[in-house]
C-alpha cells in the first residue's frame, strides 16, 4: 500500500517519497522536478535529495528525501538493494549497457541454463568488484567517465561489495533475466560483464529495474505523474510543458535504445 501523499503534509519535518523513476531520466532530474513541485506548494528553501543514484537507463525505486529526511539519506543508501535485470550474452559494450554500441561479439550457443545458474551461485558473496570505467567513480579528482570519454586508460580501484543472492528468472538466449539482492555500491553493469566472462562469452545490460531498497518496495512507489497530481492537481498539467526537453540525457538515451 502506498503511503499518504497530499499538500497538507508538513514536508519540512521530514518525508521520504518513493518514486518509480522513468526510463531516460537521471536521478537529479527527478530531484529537480520535485523541487519545482514543492516550490509550487510554497516551500522555497526546503532541502531535497535522493538516497542512491539510478542510471538514466535504469527504472524503478528512487527514494526522494525531503526536509529533515535528507539527514537520513546516507543511512537509507546503505541498505540492501534488489534489482531485476536483463543481460544480453554474446556481446559487450564499453559501458556494459546500452549507453554505447556493441564493440565485440562472442559465441553464446554453448551456454546452458544450468551453466548460468551455477555461475550465479559462484558469483554470490562478499567480493572486490571492478566498477565500469563509464561511471561516476572519482579518480584523482575527476569522474571516471571523463577519462573514458577522452580515451584515457586508467586503473579502476576495486570496491568491496556483497552479492547476497542472484536468481535466474528467465532464460531465453541470448538474454537472461536475473533477480539480484546486493549491498550498496554494487554495479549491476559489472555483474553483466563478469557473468559473460564466467560463461566464456560476453555480456551487457539491456534492462535494469530497482525493485527494493531497504524496507521500501517499488510497488509502493509513486510515478512522477501520480506524485504531481496528488500534490498539485491541475497545476501539475500546466507544469508539464515547461519541463519538456530539459532532461539532460533523454535524447541520448532514446538514441541508445534504438540501436
Amino acid at each position: 500500500m502506498k503511503q499518504p501523499l497530499h499538500p497538507d503534509i508538513p514536508f519540512e519535518e521530514g518525508y521520504v517519497l518513493p518514486i518509480d523513476k522513468p526510463l531516460g531520466w537521471t536521478s537529479s532530474d527527478v530531484v529537480r522536478k520535485m523541487k519545482v513541485v514543492l516550490r509550487k506548494l510554497g516551500y522555497r528553501k526546503i532541502k531535497i535529495g535522493h538516497a542512491g543514484t539510478l542510471d538514466p537507463l535504469a527504472t524503478g525505486l528512487l527514494l526522494i528525501c525531503i526536509g529533515k529526511a535528507t539527514k537520513q539519506a546516507e543511512a537509507l543508501q546503505a541498505e540492501e538493494k534488489e534489482y531485476l535485470t536483463t543481460i544480453e550474452l554474446g556481446a559487450t559494450t564499453p559501458s556494459f549497457d546500452l549507453e554505447h554500441p556493441i564493440d565485440e561479439t562472442f559465441p553464446y550457443e554453448h551456454i546452458t541454463r544450468e551453466a548460468v545458474e551455477q555461475a550465479l551461485r559462484d558469483m554470490q558473496g562478499e567480493q572486490l568488484q571492478i566498477p565500469p570505467l563509464y561511471s561516476a567513480k572519482m579518480i584523482e579528482g575527476k569522474r571516471a567517465y571523463e577519462y573514458a570519454r577522452q580515451g584515457a586508460e586508467v586503473e579502476m580501484r576495486r570496491a568491496l561489495i556483497h552479492i547476497y543472492e542472484m536468481r535466474l528468472e528467465a532464460f531465453d538466449l541470448p538474454r537472461v533475466t536475473i533477480r539480484i539482492r546486493c549491498s550498496k555500491g554494487t554495479y549491476v553493469r559489472s555483474i553483466a560483464r563478469d557473468l559473460g566472462l564466467r560463461l566464456a562469452s560476453g555480456g551487457h545490460l539491456t534492462a535494469l529495474r530497482r525493485t527494493r531498497s531497504g524496507g521500501f518496495r517499488v510497488e509502493e512507489a509513486y510515478s512522477l505523474e501520480e506524485a504531481g497530481q496528488a500534490l498539485l492537481g491541475e497545476q501539475w498539467n500546466q507544469m508539464q510543458a515547461t519541463f519538456t526537453g530539459k532532461r539532460s540525457d533523454s535524447g541520448r538515451i532514446s538514441e541508445a535504445l534504438r540501436r
